[in-house]
């Protein structure tokens, strides 16, 4: 973590990060235009927020779009945060995710594994509810199939959806419908990519949740974090997450 609280340090970042919160997806250009800096000035500054792994990039046509990656800062929440003022940070984690634009939301994380075991933990489900709020998915996947998301504990599915791309071990994308409450139900179908990239001894995996509805409440998304998290979690300690919010739908089941 030592990457992220050196890139959080200076202030000059943090008011970056902060214009990403108030509207992610942003060029360099736009980023510029809203400090008294040299564009090279901002750039070296994007840099070191993406070498920690703060902002997330991806080319878009000639534009580069420089999104905010919310699971390093879930990462020093459930480290540093959790043990000491758990409701008070997840008051304040709700309201980000109120404000947050919903349009495309890109996330990434390192964790140490491969990328086939990856892929399986993603895939099999009995890992998955290690770490996906108790729930499992089922499908056979193939591109075309379709897949469901499910919890011992509902009467339908939480979740499904069709398996748009399938390219083990490197990348999945799929719609979204969600069907654990009205406000989500409503919000219609959106897409998930899951991306795998070898890094050395460990794998990069970035998640692109896109075509998202302008006014898509925050729980359609809001979650990522947290699964990634305990997804990185599970594969490097064989542990499950055991903050509050990774346990409040374990129980139920």
């Amino acid at each position: 973590m030592d990457p992220v609280f050196r890139a959080l340090a200076d202030p000059t970042r943090r008011a970056l990060l902060d214009e990403l919160f108030a509207l992610d997806g942003q060029t360099l250009v736009a980023l510029t235009a809203r400090h008294e800096m040299t564009r090279i000035a901002v750039a070296k500054h994007l840099k070191i927020l993406e070498e920690a792994g703060l902002v997330v990039t991806r080319r878009r046509g000639r534009e580069k779009l420089h999104y905010l990656n919310t699971v390093p800062i879930r990462q020093v929440h459930d480290r540093w945060v959790s043990k000491y003022a758990e409701a008070w940070a997840a008051g304040l984690a709700d309201l980000k995710r109120e404000l947050e634009s919903p349009m495309e939301k890109v996330f990434e994380i390192y964790i140490r594994t491969t990328p086939a075991r990856l892929w399986d933990a993603i895939t099999d489900p009995a890992t998955r509810q290690k770490y996906h709020f108790g729930a499992s998915v089922d499908s056979d996947w193939t591109a075309g199939s379709t897949y469901r998301l499910g919890h011992p504990a509902a009467e339908r599915p939480l979740m499904e959806g069709e398996n748009l791309e399938v390219e083990p071990p490197r990348k999945l994308v799929q719609t979204m419908r969600a069907h654990w409450g009205p406000e989500a139900e409503r919000a219609g179908t959106s897409r998930v990519t899951w991306e795998i990239e070898p890094v050395g001894d460990s794998c990069r995996l970035t998640v692109i949740h896109d075509q998202l509805p302008q006014d898509a409440p925050s729980e359609l998304y809001g979650g990522w974090p947290m699964i990634l998290s305990g997804l990185k979690t599970w594969l490097e300690t064989g542990q499950m997450l055991t903050t509050p919010g990774s346990l409040m739908y374990q129980d139920q089941r």
